[in-house]
């Protein structure tokens, strides 16, 4: 298939193109979502990787024109402002991005006749439920960030997919696994907050599922994390753990004792129920500390290589 993604230097964007590609993301291990009884590199499609430099997505000329020329068949979209903190303050370039872009990617595939998956997230919810949420619950957002990829969604065509994530950590660009990995080398004790739940979702696993529903064009809303919970506070320790540095080292704190505080709310419940996946027949995503091994080994194979 033509398949164009968007977001594709962002951490899930590389992923989705070793995925799209045959090759096992770094982290990853060989997906049966993708080739249930055949090898990866099975797998051929005619990738095209936009992001910033050759496509803006709140640029609606650029956009309609790259899908004019390219006619992809599906469309991966990952590319968003995510840094929480930033769109509380930049309020239109949240929206401008996160909702206009989406609207203009959603325009653009139904005139080409392409299936859109966006990628959202666990901010759209307020994270007041004392149970993980299910895809048919209510959104709240609580933040800018949560609300503009809200507004993403319901710019949105029918039989589009939407596939909600959580605190995606992988081998490229920043995140908190690799945040844990650099702290591990020192010494002295780390403050981590221990009263926002979650799942960690690894962007090796996380992309096979993406190309999975996106191919097969699955309609409707997917919740798409790791299996499992735990609190940053956890994950930092575990972190640690995974290299033999000393967990201990870790001190549990309250949202509320961040210095300097956060600027955007985060949801104290940000745990999604697969239940979309499940019921759908589709396998779920491994324990979140099976991804998070799997990362770590490949994070310090390349420091190794390196």
């Amino acid at each position: 298939m033509r398949v164009l993604v968007t977001g594709a230097d962002g951490q899930l964007g590389r992923d989705l193109q070793d995925a799209l590609a045959g090759r096992v993301p770094a982290g990853g291990r060989r997906c049966a979502l993708l080739a249930p009884e055949g090898p990866l590199e099975g797998l051929h499609h005619e990738v095209l990787a936009t992001d910033i430099g050759n496509m803006r997505v709140d640029d609606r000329d650029a956009v309609l024109a790259t899908f004019h020329a390219f006619r992809p068949e599906v469309v991966l979209h990952g590319g968003a402002i995510t840094a929480v903190d930033l769109c509380e303050t930049e309020v239109d370039l949240a929206f401008a991005v996160n909702a206009i872009g989406t609207r203009n990617v959603a325009e653009a595939a139904a005139m080409v006749g392409a299936h859109a998956l966006y990628v959202s997230t666990d901010y759209v919810f307020d994270g007041t439920s004392g149970r993980p949420y299910r895809e048919w619950d209510t959104p709240n957002p609580m933040s800018v960030y949560g609300a503009s990829k809200l507004a993403g969604e319901r710019e949105c065509r029918p039989g589009s997919t939407i596939v909600r994530t959580s605190w995606v950590c992988g081998a490229h660009g920043a995140n908190m696994v690799k945040t844990a990995l650099r702290l591990a080398d020192g010494d002295g004790e780390l403050r981590f907050v221990d009263d926002q739940h979650g799942s960690p979702t690894f962007t090796a696993d996380l992309a096979a599922a993406i190309v999975t529903l996106g191919l097969d064009r699955r309609p409707g809303t997917f919740h798409v994390t790791n299996q499992g919970a735990t609190t940053w506070w956890g994950l930092v320790r575990a972190v640690l753990a995974e290299v033999g540095a000393d967990p201990e080292r870790v001190k549990a704190i309250g949202t509320a004792d961040l210095d300097p505080p956060r600027p955007a709310p985060r949801p104290a419940n940000s745990r999604l129920d697969n239940l979309a996946l499940r019921l759908g027949g589709l396998p779920v995503l491994p324990e979140w500390q099976d991804g998070l091994s799997r990362l770590v080994a490949a994070l310090r194979a390349q420091e190794d290589g390196a």
